[in-house]
């Protein structure tokens, strides 16, 4: 578990250093990427999953607490020789979570001089967590946990679909969910991808950075938690 703990952690963190970095590359001033676009932070996030879960080898690459909870719930190893208990899972959660606060501080550090150019508050937020396009706490809870289920849907049934494609396939199933599920809320679909980087947003010495926004924060944790757990059933049903 010490293994699989500092495995997680990397991951998550290279995770999160990839695809805030992304986000800060389209929406801070006089970063040369600004005003990419859309589909260009859903291809960054989507390869940031692709080096995270190459990195976190040896813990299976969940980078994710709503997968760890759905393979919990669905009875399937976390990892070779890492059985789905609840302790091991608080265990890949702790890590998570860690490891995504470390991510967002390095992609702080990376874009320094960018933060401190004026722009508005929620758009610096925007580099670490997400938020609705419309407010709305229930239908936004609502995007979250459908997004999240089909993620640890495909995650449970993938293992019954072999293919050459490994890691590659998890990036690309983020670009699809992103594309077509991302507008309303801009797709978490991970607790510790937002709650992890909101509490570095908070704790960093951010120029001009304004609220963490802690009044949406339970969204991106509640909504992927249950898709995870509906994604889990589901998917150890269908592949009983």
């Amino acid at each position: 578990m010490g293994d699989a703990f500092v495995s997680e952690l990397l991951g998550t963190a290279v995770l999160i250093l990839l695809g805030a970095g992304v986000v800060a590359t389209v929406v801070l001033p006089q970063s040369k990427g600004f005003n990419g676009g859309w589909l260009l932070i859903n291809f960054g996030w989507g390869f940031a999953v692709f080096a995270g879960v190459y990195v976190a080898f040896k813990s299976g690459g969940h980078l994710n607490p709503a997968v760890t909870l759905g393979l919990l719930v669905a009875g399937i190893d976390f990892a070779k020789g890492v059985d789905p208990t609840v302790s091991n899972m608080l265990v890949y959660w702790a890590a998570q979570l860690l490891g995504a606060i470390v991510g967002a501080g390095l992609a702080f550090v990376a874009f320094k001089k960018h933060f401190d150019e004026d722009a508005d508050p929620a758009t610096k937020l925007g580099v670490f967590a997400t938020g609705p396009a419309i407010r709305s706490y229930g239908w936004n809870m609502a995007t979250e946990l459908i997004g999240t289920f089909v993620l640890v849907l495909w995650v449970v049934v993938n293992g019954k679909t072999p293919s050459a494609l490994g890691p590659l396939a998890v990036a690309l199933i983020i670009v699809s969910i992103g594309a077509s599920l991302g507008g309303p809320t801009g797709y978490a679909i991970n607790p510790a991808r937002d709650l992890g980087p909101r509490i570095a947003h908070f704790l960093l010495p951010i120029k001009g950075k304004g609220s963490s926004d802690w009044a949406y924060s339970w969204v991106p944790v509640v909504g992927p938690l249950v898709g995870g757990v509906l994604g889990g059933l589901l998917g150890a049903w269908y592949i009983a």
